[in-house]
């Protein structure tokens, strides 16, 4: 099956007070074989990028009112006349408040939403086809069964570990 990648490469600001940022890079990326989930990657000046994942209806709610709660929040707001979203991140290595602007965050999360649009993350995952595979009726163990031995159903019912007791064996 074919997988669609959505990516968005842009600066972030990295919010250390009211009055002092600094920028980071950073790349939002999209996967339909992952359709519920975001996945932002922040370039900082350590040895390995920083990668945060959470769910994509969280950012696309955060873009027009206040949403999340515990280690991902997201909210507009206006900065300097321009609209941008903030993100706040919580983790045990620290916390901090990224500031992205809302119109590139909003075009790349309508990209997503045309390849993948909500409501229809489940097809993409084929769940459904998987619970229809696991409840649909067992076949049997083997032909050499089919003489009147154990369907696979019964199966559950031998001991798979017999004891080491004379007797115990086929139990």
């Amino acid at each position: 099956m074919h997988h669609t990648v959505v990516e968005r490469e842009l600066e972030l600001k990295l919010v250390l007070s009211p009055e002092r940022s600094v920028p980071v890079p950073a790349r939002l990326c999209f996967r339909s074989d992952d359709p519920f989930a975001v996945h932002v990657t922040f370039h900082t000046n350590s040895e390995q990028p920083v990668a945060w994942t959470f769910a994509r209806e969280l950012l696309v709610e955060g873009v027009f009112r206040p949403c999340g709660h515990g280690d991902v929040r997201v909210w507009p707001t206006k900065t300097e006349g321009r609209g941008v979203v903030l993100m706040a991140l919580s983790s045990p290595d620290g916390d901090a408040l990224l500031e992205a602007p809302a119109a590139q965050v909003s075009a790349w999360l309508e990209r997503t939403l045309r390849v993948v649009p909500p409501g229809s993350e489940g097809e993409q995952l084929g769940i459904d086809d998987a619970l229809a595979e696991l409840l649909s009726p067992s076949p049997r163990l083997s032909p050499s069964l089919e003489q009147g031995g154990p369907a696979a159903d019964d199966a559950w019912l031998r001991d798979p570990w017999p004891g080491d007791e004379p007797g115990d064996a086929g139990k």
